[in-house]
């Protein structure tokens, strides 16, 4: 007897959405992961207590130098180039959220137009404080509000756990 058990990371229980109880895929984020995988949370958000406050104001995650950066959601890019010494892109999305990716190379312009999952330029390293050579800071951000920006991935971030129903060994 083989029993299968997939494991992904928080939160372990999770209601079937509708459609999946009706056998149909769920439906998906309007955002998606902005690197390519894997893509390990080396540091997690930590909202600050007080708007100027310390705390980070995103996640931190591990890449690779000059690996592709994606747009997490469709948009329009509100700035990209140089603040604080470092590379920044910047992506307005519908309802007033606001997308940063840091440090990145730009391969877009301010004004341009940006669908989910199109490259916006290329990870560099030099992120301070992240604990690796190479990570990509990613931050979300509704008005004046930080947000965790895993929360966007509509489960992708959490994961969830699965169990397939029992195949017989013939």
């Amino acid at each position: 007897m083989l029993i299968l058990l997939i494991v992904a990371a928080w939160p372990f229980a999770e209601a079937l959405s509708a459609s999946e109880r009706a056998g149909q895929p769920p439906p998906r984020s309007s955002f998606v992961w902005p690197a390519p995988d894997p893509h390990p949370v080396l540091r997690p958000f930590e909202p600050p207590q007080t708007p100027f406050g310390p705390g980070h104001r995103g996640v931190d995650i591990g890449g690779l130098a000059n690996a592709p950066v994606y747009s997490a959601g469709d948009g329009i890019v509100a700035f990209a180039g140089l603040v604080a010494g470092r590379t920044v892109v910047s992506i307005q999305h519908d309802g007033g959220m606001k997308t940063t990716y840091e440090p990145i190379t730009p391969g877009v312009a301010i004004g341009q137009a940006v669908r989910r999952g199109e490259v916006i330029g290329h990870l560099q390293p030099g992120h301070p404080e992240c604990p690796e050579p190479v990570c990509l800071h990613w931050g979300a951000i509704q008005g004046e509000e930080y947000l965790d920006p895993l929360t966007l991935l509509d489960g992708q971030g959490a994961g969830r756990v699965r169990l397939l129903p029992l195949r017989a060994e013939g």
